[in-house]
């Protein structure tokens, strides 16, 4: 199982391998999705990518790209408002505390 804070090396077409951190699993319509963040150092800004889990013949967790674009964009969806609402809940909480002050 896929556990959120592992590590996950994928190899892009050029056989060249790259380090994600797996940052959540979301559940949408009864599939999983691995949100990942990217590892590397060379790029400032890095962008989280999505994909699909699933199983292989051997029953182990694979991760695949999602090819329906409605699909894609439910899942981008639902994970820009979990990343929103962590944000307000951030502001709130710093809001509280200084208040305390």
């Amino acid at each position: 199982m896929v556990e959120e804070n592992d590590n996950v090396i994928l190899l892009d077409e050029d056989g060249a391998e790259h380090e994600f951190a797996l940052i959540d699993v979301l559940e949408v319509d009864g599939a999983e999705y691995a949100v990942l963040e990217p590892l590397e150092d060379d790029e400032e800004e890095s962008e989280a990518i999505i994909l699909k889990l699933g199983k292989d013949e051997n029953d182990e967790d694979i991760l695949y790209d999602i090819e329906d674009d409605e699909e894609w964009e439910k899942v981008a969806d639902i994970w820009q408002e979990k990343i929103d609402a962590e944000d307000e809940d951030e502001d709130e909480d710093a809001d509280y505390d200084d208040d305390e002050k």
